[in-house]
């Protein structure tokens, strides 16, 4: 229900009706003019009126003070006007809020899905790797077997007085020791799925019993060749070494695998 104008009628008024109206209002301490939402609120004027309203405020001077001593003569009475006719009823001409459409989602790229996965990569063949050991076995075999023979490695009886008859030539625990725990740690530390520490200890273990394997080897054919029957004393300190560094070394690589520092 529209609330009554300045002049109890319940229909739009001129802006120069609503001009005094306007002036008359109470103002808070320190304002000169009335706000636009002020003037909304009080006379029932759309944003676009109460606007105009406004800058007429600003722009028009006020009215002097009307005299009020009395006439030396008082006018006749002016006869009563005739009264006019009510204004047809319209509806308040407050302009509808304006409906912001909804911005538009972005567009999205669609995700291509292929109809059949893709085939898993193949990995590489393994078998030409085991066909390059088998030479490199024999030779690397028969190379520390013969050097373990020069440093005083030989055949040994492991099972006295339980197995008499059982014999094992201790040589072959260089060529099983060095070489088997080079392979082992080289494979450690190529794979990457090890912690740093162990991958690291891998790395240079490996380096280091490969280098021990192809001195071995340079050894052993030098003192074949120069017809040594039996190895210097720091060549056979070295050799006999070698297990107990394999041990060693391997039980470390193992512990450090484990880990999760």
């Amino acid at each position: 229900m529209t609330a009554p104008t300045i002049n109890g009628t319940r229909y739009p008024q001129p802006i120069e009706d609503l001009l005094p109206a306007a002036r008359a209002l109470d103002l808070p301490d320190g304002e000169v003019f009335p706000s636009r939402n002020r003037l909304m609120r009080e006379f029932r004027i759309g944003a676009p009126k109460a606007g105009e309203l406004l800058a007429l405020l600003k722009t028009t001077p006020a009215a002097p003070p009307a005299d009020t001593t009395e006439p030396a003569t008082p006018d006749p009475a002016p006869e009563p006007a005739a009264p006019e006719p009510a204004p047809p009823v319209v509806p308040d001409p407050t302009p509808a809020p304006e409906i912001t459409p909804p911005t538009p989602l972005a567009e999205v790229a669609p995700v291509s899905r292929p109809d059949t996965p893709p085939a898993p990569a193949r990995s590489a063949v393994v078998w030409p790797v085991v066909l390059l050991a088998l030479p490199a076995f024999v030779a690397i075999w028969s190379g520390w077997v013969g050097l373990g023979g020069l440093t005083g490695f030989g055949i040994v009886h492991p099972l006295p007085g339980i197995w008499d008859s059982f014999s094992i030539n201790s040589a072959i625990t260089l060529p099983i020791g060095v070489e088997t725990y080079g392979a082992y740690a080289l494979y450690v530390w190529l794979s990457g799925r090890v912690p740093e520490r162990a991958r690291r200890f891998a790395k240079w273990s490996a380096l280091g019993s490969l280098a021990i394997g192809a001195l071995g080897q340079v050894a052993y054919h030098l003192l074949e060749a120069a017809g040594v029957t039996s190895a210097p004393w720091w060549i056979t300190t070295a050799v006999a070494c070698l297990p107990v560094a394999v041990l060693g070394m391997g039980a470390a690589l193992a512990h450090l695998v484990r880990t999760h520092d």
